[in-house]
């Protein structure tokens, strides 16, 4: 059921819905007063308290991933109340609702900041204020995490972002929603909006915030397809360890290869645009997959998959890349490949049974993703660039045949 945050409770000034698995989302009816002293935010204009009721108080975390300890130890903390604001006025008088949900989190891993706040924001935009006639109250946003984002945020809104960590007087508020809704891992669910939206719709907003003075003419030029071939940092794990080798085969079979090593400092308007150019991206299971939010509808997504990350592979990627269109090709390691069978031996649980190793227990998981590094086997791995080969040259031919 979808719900306008006045049709919550309209008997009630402050309302809070914790029924879903990952987010809360607390709505202020009404006019709200918000303490940056004290990270509160107040109703005001009426009180719901009786004598027999005093005033409510309530804690919230605007952050996606509630169940999650270790993202929630670094997401501020706010109050909202129904007290009245002990000898506080308005500093700053806004004629709009504000929407507040925090920068925090797991923010600072790029796969993240889209599922755990860019996807929700979408969705809750799109759900209560299509119009965007809201106020952005970020908690937790610091300068890089702005800096980074300056060219998509503001496309969420009609008006100017409030950073509260640097507040220092008071702002008022038509009314306050606090929290992002989520629809799962990466996911858009139409069917939860008033106006039905997926993935697709998400890209496009992404294509108006990046793309909007550039097209994809350059590709026309081009007689290889493009291929962006994702590098991971050595430090974090899952890295290629004969990438050379692996660009070397690419290029024998016809494609123009370029290494993309994201880092955190990395414009987001340039790597859009030129992964938007690209006809198939390859890369090892991980945050920089995020990049193939970028790629056009018919580019070829192919993700290499480490042991034990078979499940995470197809929830985060596979299954976004296939509502987006894309040609989605999957290079399953074999033991060998990975650097584990080195430190464990081929007969360990480790190798042998994954899914029993890790269990329950996520700190297990650790091994695959942060110890684990792969060294693919060209031969093996040539006959899956083989078939990326056709399917982004096809795309390729098909461009330029539209073009003239």
């Amino acid at each position: 059921m979808k719900l306008r945050p006045a049709a919550l409770s309209p008997a009630k000034s402050i309302t809070c819905d914790r029924s879903h698995r990952s987010y809360d989302l607390c709505l202020i009816n009404g006019s709200a007063l918000f303490d940056p002293k004290t990270s509160t935010f107040f109703s005001v204009g009426h009180t719901d308290s009786t004598p027999s009721q005093p005033s409510l108080r309530i804690k919230t975390q605007p952050y996606p991933r509630k169940s999650d300890k270790s993202a929630m130890s670094k997401v501020k903390e706010l109050t909202i109340t129904t007290s009245a604001p002990p000898n506080l006025s308005c500093g700053v008088t806004h004629t709009s609702p504000a929407l507040v949900f925090s920068a925090g989190g797991y923010n600072g891993n790029f796969f993240h900041e889209f599922m755990d706040c860019f996807v929700p924001l979408f969705i809750t935009i799109n759900s209560h204020f299509p119009d965007q006639d809201v106020i952005l109250a970020i908690a937790d946003c610091n300068d890089q995490w702005a800096r980074k984002y300056a060219e998509l945020l503001p496309r969420f809104t009609r008006h100017p972002i409030i950073n509260i960590n640097n507040q220092t007087i008071t702002h008022c508020f038509q009314s306050v929603t606090l929290g992002l809704i989520s629809h799962g891992r990466m996911v858009i669910n139409p069917t939860l909006l008033p106006k039905p939206k997926t993935l697709v719709d998400f890209q496009s907003f992404l294509a108006n915030a990046y793309n909007e003075n550039t097209n994809t003419s350059s590709s026309f030029h081009h007689t290889k397809p493009k291929l962006v071939l994702v590098n991971r940092n050595a430090r974090v794990g899952r890295t290629i360890l004969n990438l050379r080798e692996v660009k070397k085969a690419a290029e024998e079979l016809g494609f123009d290869v370029t290494i993309f090593e994201p880092e955190e400092s990395t414009s987001l308007a340039d790597s859009f645009r030129f992964i938007h150019s690209c006809h198939a991206m390859v890369g090892v299971h991980g945050a920089g997959l995020t990049h193939s939010l970028f790629l056009r509808p018919g580019s070829v997504l192919m993700q290499v998959v480490p042991i034990g990350t078979q499940w995470l592979s197809t929830v985060y990627f596979e299954k976004p890349a296939r509502v987006l269109g894309l040609e989605y090709l999957e290079y399953k390691i074999k033991q060998e490949e990975s650097s584990l069978v080195e430190k464990y031996g081929a007969n360990d649980l480790v190798l042998k049974n994954p899914q029993a190793f890790a269990g329950a227990n996520w700190s297990n998981m650790r091994v695959y993703l942060k110890t684990q590094n792969v060294k693919l086997d060209i031969d093996r791995f040539r006959i899956y660039l083989k078939d990326a080969y056709k399917k982004a040259k096809k795309l390729m031919d098909k461009e330029i045949k539209l073009a003239y």
